[in-house]
């Protein structure tokens, strides 16, 4: 008798939007990508960067993975329907395309609000229009949407329309999990707190601490009991679970990976 066993992924096919990264490190996406492929996924990868979508490519496969890169702008509405034609099954759907702008009521554009919403949420909108009918024709399969705490707290910055975008989508999940239940497709989120990322060297300190990452990083930190930040192999192994037999009797719900940060009442 042997102690090996399959992957839990092993044999399927999945999607995962977002999978570049801004930086050497783990992004939500590429580590997904990672970990999906050593469960046994064959993954398809999609980002918009085509130098950030290769290098997590070339990962995957430098660990005897099988991963296929598309570039691709998942805001745009004919290019994400001409992508998902492209293909007859897919079993698990990522959508993990995000960023945030900073600003509340007052000090956010218009147009800042518009593509907030645009970039957060209505591509996680546009991929679950596409892959479900795909899916409900293979049998079933299992979409993990990637929110943000921001979406059920206020986490020390304003940011009004990436809240707002995050909040929507917990509830896209949840609707759209009782709507197509029936037709054996899950849909559950994710839901990440403040993560030590390459986004936040690359965008974030300079947009909240005046490129100081340092004093950023211990910003951040303090606002988590646990007293350390994760990275993007927290949130890629929250999505593995979801996407994985073992959450077979879960959907409509979320998953918190924040080392407590929103269970805090200060």
């Amino acid at each position: 008798m042997t102690n090996v066993r399959p992957g839990r992924l092993s044999g399927r096919i999945a999607v995962i939007g977002g999978a570049g990264c801004v930086g050497e490190g783990w992004g939500n996406g590429r580590a997904a990508a990672v970990i999906f492929a050593r469960e046994g996924a064959t993954v398809f990868l999609t980002d918009r960067d085509p130098d950030a979508l290769d290098a997590t490519v070339q990962q995957v496969r430098q660990e005897g993975g099988q991963a296929h890169g598309h570039v691709l702008d998942v805001t745009d509405p004919a290019a994400v329907a001409d992508f998902f034609a492209e293909h007859e099954r897919i079993d698990i759907l990522v959508n993990n395309v995000g960023g945030s702008r900073p600003g509340g009521a007052v000090e956010l554009s218009l147009a800042d609000w518009n593509s907030q919403l645009q970039t957060n949420l209505t591509s996680a909108f546009l991929a679950c229009k596409h892959v479900i009918p795909i899916m409900s024709r293979g049998g079933g399969g299992a979409i993990v949407n990637t929110a943000s705490a921001s979406g059920l707290r206020w986490t020390g910055a304003a940011q009004v329309g990436y809240a707002a975008a995050k909040a929507a989508v917990i509830q896209l999940s949840r609707v759209t999990a009782v709507e197509y239940a029936p037709l054996g497709i899950r849909v559950n989120t994710v839901v990440p707190g403040q993560l030590h990322t390459p986004m936040v060297e690359a965008r974030l300190a300079h947009q909240r601490a005046g490129g100081d990452v340092e004093a950023l990083l211990a910003q951040r930190q303090k606002r988590i009991p646990l007293g350390f930040m994760g990275d993007g192999r927290d949130t890629a192994y929250a999505a593995l679970f979801l996407a994985s037999d073992e959450a077979r009797f879960v959907t409509g719900t979320e998953i918190i990976v924040d080392g407590g940060m929103t269970a805090r009442c200060d």
